[in-house]
């Protein structure tokens, strides 16, 4: 196992400050196919999105980012949440489709947010995190994103969003430039993906309803 960490932590070449290794590489792969998945709301997003959580947990460890990477964890459990949710489905339901969050649900996101954000803003500042709270309130905005994805609710897409406009200039602070350039890559996407969702269930609603003879 050792070995196997000390080569994803090998470095391939340098970007400015940021020297990228096969875990950062490989998570920019793996990052870019996830949300290309998940903009296509394919299941498949989810094995490679535990994988890119998994990539991205060395690449955390090894640079000491500890929130980012305790993160990645619970990214890897929610995923194989949202997997068996979105595949067992029991018998004689229809497949998870694509609805609107409702508004107590969103309220609840949101009163997650600003909660998850306090409680975690002060365990990150006396583990001398970099950024506390931007770490915090990035933590808590995934945390709800992928809650909502699980769920395959619209507005994932909200909080997806939310999180990388301030992941991107986050990343380039701590150094990890090619991270950063995965985040802005993740947000292009995660405007695409709301869109085409959007379409999505517009399709749904303007279809007409079948009357059995």
């Amino acid at each position: 196992m050792s070995s196997v960490l000390d080569a994803l932590n090998h470095v391939l070449f340098t970007i400015g400050d940021d020297h990228v290794t096969w875990a950062e590489l490989l998570g920019f792969v793996t990052g870019g196919a996830c949300v290309w998945l998940t903009v296509r709301a394919s299941v498949l997003n989810f094995p490679v999105g535990i994988a890119n959580s998994a990539f991205f947990l060395v690449l955390f460890a090894y640079a000491h980012l500890w929130a980012d990477a305790w993160l990645q964890v619970v990214y890897i459990g929610l995923g194989a949440i949202g997997w068996g949710h979105w595949v067992l489905r029991r018998p004689g339901t229809s497949p998870l489709a694509i609805r609107p969050a409702s508004m107590p649900m969103l309220a609840g996101c949101v009163a997650f947010v600003i909660v998850g954000t306090a409680v975690l803003y002060p365990i990150l500042r006396n583990a001398d995190d970099a950024a506390p709270f931007w770490d915090a309130l990035t933590t808590a905005l995934s945390l709800a994103a992928q809650w909502l994805l699980n769920l395959k609710r619209l507005q994932t897409w909200w909080f997806w969003i939310a999180a990388d406009v301030v992941y991107v200039p986050l990343y380039v602070v701590k150094h990890l430039a090619l991270t950063a350039v995965v985040y802005v890559l993740f947000l292009g996407l995660c405007v695409a993906g709301l869109r085409q969702w959007q379409a999505a269930l517009r399709d749904v609603v303007r279809e007409p309803v079948k009357v059995r003879a």
